[in-house]
């Protein structure tokens, strides 16, 4: 109890923050990556959507426990009324019978989970008023009767179904916390994927707009030109082409922006409506990552294996419940009693008279014409299958580590050599706009170096974001950051 409690009240603290930096974010229109991923993990449609899955699971398994306490139950029927014409074949006569009865019973029934029996305790109060017409009858009875009986039941020769059902409610609740984890996990790879489009897409519009204004200043440095009759009138023909063509790639900036900033709206669980603007400052440090420690790391901790052996577990149950289709069983069953009646209340014990039996059956299966056998073979194929599913996930897992090492090693190479170009790119840039401007160039000329810094400038931001991105996914399939030197292993004590 004092757990759930723990849980509450770390999810409570959890809504709070989440909620101020819901407002904060509002008030400023920025979002930060940070901000954006405590508001995805409350607003994200697919977080919600684990989150009632586990709510689902958990309550599951809380009500079978519960089921296995001692149920108290009442049945009341204060008012019966009677009135029958019979006939009876012993006698070969017509006879009338009349009974009014108010009765009740309370049972306490308690099942046995070690066993997979049950015992109860009933107790029946009977108040009777009936009358009867025929020969052999005896006088009316109106009285009071009380039948208090021990119940014990209990099946043998077959396998525990309580704590077989028990044990897959646990797995049941378990895959839950884990599917809930790795929704996290996804959410945050999906958020921060697209928090860096939206990224890359305000950074290229600015860049659109950088040389949308380039383009316009050079029309005006060509239009005066060609007023002062220092270049021919085609080259302001080309320029006013390039100055539509730059104004037609910015716009079209401003609605692919537009676009992504929706989807990640969407991701975050916020309204459509809502303007926002995403502040990141992408610097990349590199981290030495030993491909060693990523896959031992990814092997240890990964929660998909839990959930491929939660798999083998709950296919090992399906074996047992098939073994047991058609199987020869038994029941032992016992029932001690006593009866009394009178026609006083207080008196109704006066004189007991004891009610036993016991029972002891069995059940035998002659013939199924094959049945048990195949359905056993189907669901040892089923194993099998898991097995070979469990295997193929930590190859594949090695196989995403190996590729995502390599993949960062490359990236930042790539990352070097885009920093270099970018250099080459502004320095190349204003010298020649410096010849332009003093004549030594045509607007062509000075357009292709416009497009090559440009390029450029996108060519870094997305190797940046690229390399972010590929730690990201780097610590989720090794639940590891190695920024941090931390591991990143979901607590999953949700209940």
């Amino acid at each position: 109890m004092k757990q759930i409690h723990t849980q509450r009240f770390r999810f409570f603290v959890f809504l709070i923050i989440s909620m101020q930096a819901f407002t904060f974010v509002k008030a400023q229109e920025v979002l930060t990556l940070e901000s954006a991923l405590e508001v995805a993990k409350l607003g994200s449609p697919d977080i919600q959507r684990a989150r009632l899955n586990l709510t689902q699971s958990r309550e599951n398994l809380i009500a079978r426990r519960a089921s296995l306490k001692s149920s108290f139950r009442l049945n009341l029927t204060p008012f019966q009324y009677n009135q029958n014409r019979q006939y009876n074949d012993l006698l070969s006569e017509w006879y009338n019978s009349e009974s009014m009865n108010s009765y009740g019973s309370f049972t306490i029934h308690q099942p046995i989970a070690l066993t997979d029996g049950s015992i109860s305790l009933t107790n029946q109060l009977m108040y009777q008023d009936s009358k009867s017409t025929s020969s052999y009858s005896g006088p009316p009875f109106k009285g009071f009767s009380n039948n208090l009986s021990l119940s014990f039941d209990q099946p043998i020769f077959t396998y525990n179904r309580t704590k077989l059902e028990l044990k897959e409610l646990e797995y049941n609740l378990e895959n839950a916390q884990i599917n809930y984890a790795l929704q996290e996990l996804s959410v945050e790879r999906s958020v921060s994927s697209a928090f860096y489009q939206v990224y890359e897409a305000q950074m290229a519009l600015n860049t659109s707009r950088e040389d949308f204004e380039n383009r316009s200043e050079s029309l005006n440095i060509i239009k005066n030109k060609v007023d002062a009759d220092l270049v021919a009138r085609e080259e302001l023909f080309q320029a006013e082409v390039d100055w539509m063509t730059s104004r037609s790639n910015y716009q079209n900036q401003e609605v692919e922006l537009a676009n992504l900033k929706d989807r990640l709206k969407q991701l975050l669980g916020i309204e459509l409506d809502f303007d926002l603007e995403v502040a990141a400052e992408v610097k990349v440090s590199p981290v030495q990552v030993e491909l060693k420690d990523a896959l031992d790391h990814a092997l240890n901790s990964r929660l998909e294996l839990r959930q491929r052996q939660i798999d083998l577990e709950t296919g090992r149950f399906e074996i047992i419940s098939t073994k047991a289709m058609n199987e020869f069983r038994g029941n032992i069953g016992v029932d001690i009693g006593l009866f009394g009646e009178n026609e006083a209340l207080e008196r109704v014990f006066e004189k007991p008279k004891g009610n036993q039996s016991i029972g002891f059956s069995l059940e035998i299966p002659l013939w199924d014409w094959g049945e048990k056998k195949a359905r056993l073979r189907a669901v040892e194929a089923a194993q099998n299958l898991r097995e070979i599913n469990d295997s193929d996930e930590r190859i594949n897992i090695i196989l995403s580590v190996r590729q995502l090492h390599r993949n960062l090693n490359n990236l930042l190479a790539q990352i070097e050599i885009a920093e270099k170009n970018l250099e080459n790119a502004e320095l190349t840039y204003a010298i020649n706009l410096e010849k332009y401007r003093n004549g030594d160039l045509t607007s062509m000329d000075l357009n292709l170096y416009q497009n090559q810094l440009t390029q450029k400038k996108t060519d870094l931001i997305r190797a940046q974001i690229s390399y972010k991105l590929e730690l990201l996914n780097l610590k989720i399939q090794t639940l590891y950051d190695f920024e941090s030197g931390q591991s990143v292993v979901p607590d999953m004590q949700y209940y």
